[in-house]
């Protein structure tokens, strides 16, 4: 048997050494130690053995297979080596074409705007306070004067997961967990930036928008200190020859309440199709905060004072860009996001 071994073995040797593909030795593999193979056949045969003659055997078996296997891998890798080599002998490579650029992504519009209007109130010394998308609806509408039989809630139709929760409408329940947070202390000095939602949708609204919020509470703060740091903020933001007018309105969580208007930046304030003929843009809403959102919040309106403003970064990013429809921020064409 063991002659009959090594006749098999030699010819599987031979038989790798002239292989001229992987997908021949792959078959000489199977042929000679597959399962049904000529050399694991051998190995059934110990049984007509004496148990003297059986570990012999079986050495040689097991010598053989790694023989062969040994001689498969050898000629896998002169194979491969060979197929390489000739693949570099027929292929001429160019180096002095230019290479392909790889493209590079970028901020989306909303966030490089948000971290522009960021960065002008930290350098007034605000600080940067965010809080849940999904809120209470205390701290979304009752803590802000707003309780559940109050009218001015149809003004922002909400999504409801409960009774008690909802997504919300505005960033505003930011500022009463940074009042409620800080237990009565002065200043409080924030803005509160972040994702919103109301049930709109056309080309001035989404149902998910970005909406910016500030709020300033200490000793003796006037409706001229409000004034005066949207002003900077406008001119920061849209120019050093911006003016702003401030009309009288109405929010539940502010009294007195003002919508903010900034001088027309394409006209200069003459009148254009931008401004409607007025010469001034709507931007943003603000007022002193009520005393009753301060006393709710732990404060005492007859120590300290405080006003608030929200404006949405979409339309910031709008009036900044000449932005016409609100929808092509969300949808995602890189022609359009990468104009900025």
């Amino acid at each position: 048997m063991q002659q009959q071994l090594a006749e098999i073995e030699a010819r599987a040797l031979a038989a790798v050494h002239e292989a001229k593909s992987a997908e021949q030795l792959a078959e000489l593999k199977v042929a000679y130690l597959g399962k049904k193979g000529e050399i694991t056949s051998v190995s059934r045969m110990m049984g007509q053995l004496s148990p003297e003659e059986r570990p012999v055997l079986g050495a040689a078996v097991n010598q053989a297979k790694s023989n062969v296997e040994q001689a498969v891998a050898r000629r896998m890798a002169e194979l491969k080596a060979e197929e390489q080599n000739a693949r570099l002998a027929s292929e001429v490579i160019d180096v002095t074409l230019p290479g392909r650029r790889i493209s590079k992504g970028g901020r989306h519009i909303l966030s490089l705007v948000q971290e522009q209007m960021e960065d002008i109130f930290i350098g007034m010394g605000y600080t940067v306070e965010e809080g849940p998308q999904v809120e209470y609806d205390y701290y979304n509408f009752e803590a802000l004067n707003l309780p559940p039989e109050h009218p001015a809630r149809d003004m922002q139709d909400s999504f409801y997961f409960s009774e008690r929760m909802l997504l919300r409408t505005q960033t505003s329940p930011v500022q009463v967990r940074t009042m409620e947070k800080m237990g009565g202390k002065l200043p409080v000095k924030i803005i509160s930036p972040g994702v919103v939602y109301r049930r709109d949708d056309d080309a001035t609204h989404s149902p998910m928008f970005h909406q910016m919020e500030g709020l300033l509470i200490d000793e003796r703060v006037t409706f001229a200190d409000l004034n005066g740091t949207l002003l900077a903020f406008a001119r920061q933001m849209f120019g050093a020859e911006r003016e702003v007018r401030m009309r009288p309105s109405y929010f539940p969580f502010t009294e007195p309440s003002a919508e903010v208007d900034i001088s027309c930046f394409n006209c200069g304030g003459k009148g254009c199709r931008l401004c409607k003929g007025s010469g001034w843009i709507e931007v943003l809403g603000s007022g002193q905060v009520h005393p009753k959102v301060l006393e709710m919040s732990g404060y005492d309106p007859e120590k300290c004072s405080g006003f608030a403003f929200g404006m949405g970064i979409e339309r910031i990013a709008m009036l900044k860009y000449g932005i016409t429809d609100l929808r092509l921020m969300y949808d995602n064409d890189v022609r359009f996001l990468s104009s900025f």
